[in-house]
């Protein structure tokens, strides 16, 4: 396979744990697993609250279950989405096989992309809820304005992590372009010319008007 394909070192080499946790997407997918913690431990701890009205317990932002839901389903997600990337990350320059490796570079570029689209629905969601929420003496603000706001922050992690998805998938694009040759422009190989009329040729061995022979030569007997 090509040498740094998919932006990943040659396989075959050692593991090397600090360049791992240097790497732009390593970082970065940590603080979106924590910010996806951040999210859905503070909507289930704290989301779901009951009034003086009511004995039930209710979701926090304008008692819309609804939205609790949605909070607590797309941080989780996204908290065992970031565990098997990381895991996918570590054994990325492992992979001997090319198309294998562009799998897992599409699969991180479309699910990074499905996330920032949730993530933002879901802020745009909550604020929505928690504005129109009437009594809030007896809620835990804190965990309302946390949830919001890092899901406003998840959008910008997820979206440079499909930024990050991409940039390798077009590197490994254009590695597989630079390296393939199409072996009908290649001229170094040399082939033999095409015979021509002036070529010259062996005299058939069953020529019909043989020459004569030269004088004194053996000629076999006519009957």
């Amino acid at each position: 396979m090509e040498t740094g394909a998919y932006g990943a070192a040659k396989a075959g080499g050692a593991f090397d744990f600090p360049t791992f946790l240097k790497q732009p997407q390593t970082i970065i997918r940590f603080l979106s697993w924590v910010f996806a913690i951040v999210v859905f431990a503070s909507i289930t701890g704290e989301g779901y609250v009951n009034t003086a009205h009511d004995k039930e317990t209710s979701c926090m932002f304008n008692g819309n279950d609804s939205a609790c839901h949605y909070g607590v389903g797309v941080g989780v997600l996204a908290f065992l989405g970031c565990v098997a990337f990381f895991i996918l990350d570590a054994y990325f320059p492992q992979i001997s096989n090319a198309n294998d490796r562009k799998y897992i570079v599409v699969a991180d570029l479309a699910f990074s992309g499905v996330w920032t689209l949730l993530w933002f629905v879901g802020f745009c969601f909550l604020t929505n809820q928690w504005s129109q929420t009437t009594e809030k003496e007896h809620l835990v603000g804190d965990a309302a304005r946390a949830s919001i706001t890092f899901s406003f922050f998840s959008i910008f992690t997820w979206g440079l992590l499909s930024y990050l998805a991409l940039k390798r998938f077009r590197q490994g694009v254009d590695d597989f372009s630079q390296n393939y040759t199409d072996p009908s422009s290649d001229h170094t190989t040399p082939y033999p010319p095409y015979p021509t009329a002036s070529d010259s040729y062996q005299q058939s061995p069953f020529d019909t008007n043989p020459q004569p022979a030269a004088e004194g030569a053996y000629q076999p007997p006519v009957y």
